[in-house]
């Protein structure tokens, strides 16, 4: 009987961000991988896919691809005299965002181009998806060569988990991504939803910057976590399965995982992975801290006609800290329904315009959004977060 290949996934420790160090760990990854030259032919077009979520911030929060990682990856891809770009579509209100991030800095340095994709615009795109029939995506990715993804670990309050596969809703307009937000209230459909854009432009290599992670309410506002851990393939789906485990999380539980696997777009069970380098259980972090919406396990086990009442129940409310509030209304930009909006000196939120899409929670930067939740939602929280702390002992 032929046995089937396994997909390569190189795990590698590197607990900070020292150029001198840091290299010689990425290339130790791409030579578990066949070599970079392997993957991405030299004279090549290569789009580099950071994550740089809006508001801009210091690299220091874990919110970012640190550019230090982006900057060691860039000048090996110079040395097969690659044609490169880098960029995110970002909103920064007048100011250089990337300047605020450090990118703007190090691409300078390199000489390479860095672009806001809004100022280059977008293209329909035929999508053929689950939930999406066209959407519009970037040019720069689509008339590439080769794309290559570089995602920061870290929970989400509204998926539980980001890393590849969401790092590539970033290539479609600012507006769009309220308008999704606004139609797929549902994480499950919104996961989907995700998969139909990944779908649409798949990246041929995925390094994931896990030395410095975020846990707890991410993407925007979580802590920063020291996880130490480069992970790379050309399987972008497998870098999420093994950055998922190691935040403590079974892979499959992921919508994101596991939908992308049922859709033959990437190998999400670890049995199916040669992981090469690091063992994936000495870096698995029981501590890490998860958002309180990380309740995928438990649905999974309920009956149907329980699900619409605990997804009531668990919906979160956000809700204004006036004290901390600046007024500086990146969530009233953000919000795709109004619900947000400017009252004499702070904003508040109107409850009943809510669809709960924690855009707002994301955003903001002072801490002036805290999420709210019915007590019948906590207590399904402590019975989920017990069940996988049991079930991750037993596995």
């Amino acid at each position: 009987m032929r046995t089937m290949k396994k997909t390569r996934v190189a795990l590698l420790r590197q607990t900070d961000y020292r150029s001198d160090s840091l290299r010689k760990i990425l290339e130790k990854c791409f030579s578990y991988l066949g070599g970079l030259e392997s993957i991405i032919k030299p004279r090549s077009e290569v789009f580099v896919k950071i994550n740089h979520l809006s508001p801009p911030s210091t690299p220091d929060k874990a919110i970012v691809t640190h550019p230090a990682f982006t900057r060691e990856i860039l000048i090996l891809l110079k040395q097969l005299d690659a044609e490169i770009t880098v960029g995110d579509d970002i909103q920064s209100k007048g100011k250089d965002g990337f300047l605020v991030s450090g990118y703007r800095q190090v691409c300078e340095e390199l000489d390479v181009r860095l672009v806001n994709l809004k100022e280059r615009g977008f293209r329909e795109t035929d999508c053929t998806g689950q939930v999406l029939n066209k959407t519009y995506i970037s040019p720069l990715l689509l008339d590439t060569d080769f794309i290559l993804n570089l995602p920061k670990l870290k929970t989400h309050s509204f998926t539980v988990f980001t890393g590849a596969v969401k790092n590539m809703f970033g290539v479609i307009p600012h507006g769009l991504r309220h308008r999704y937000h606004r139609e797929f209230v549902r994480s499950d459909i919104f996961s989907q939803m995700l998969v139909d854009i990944f779908a649409c432009v798949p990246p041929h290599l995925t390094v994931m910057d896990g030395i410095i992670a975020m846990e707890g309410e991410g993407p925007g506002q979580g802590k920063p976590k020291n996880v130490g851990a480069v992970i790379a393939s050309k399987d972008a789906v497998a870098v999420d399965a093994v950055a998922s485990k190691i935040a403590g999380f079974n892979p499959l539980s992921i919508y994101t995982n596991q939908l992308a696997h049922e859709r033959g777009l990437g190998v999400c069970r670890l049995e199916d992975l040669e992981i090469l380098g690091a063992n994936i259980q000495d870096l698995e972090d029981r501590s890490f801290k998860h958002s309180a919406m990380a309740v995928g396990i438990l649905r999974r086990k309920i009956p149907a006609f329980l699900h619409a009442f605990i997804q009531d129940q668990l919906t979160f409310i956000p809700e204004i800290i006036t004290k901390n509030c600046t007024s500086c209304l990146e969530c009233v930009d953000i919000c795709p329904v109004g619900a947000a909006q400017l009252e004499k000196d702070s904003v508040h939120i109107d409850k009943s315009l809510c669809i709960h899409c924690m855009c707002c929670h994301e955003v903001c930067r002072f801490q002036a959004i805290k999420l709210k939740q019915k007590t019948v939602g906590k207590l399904v929280d402590g019975l989920s977060a017990l069940y996988g702390r049991i079930t991750a002992l037993l596995t």
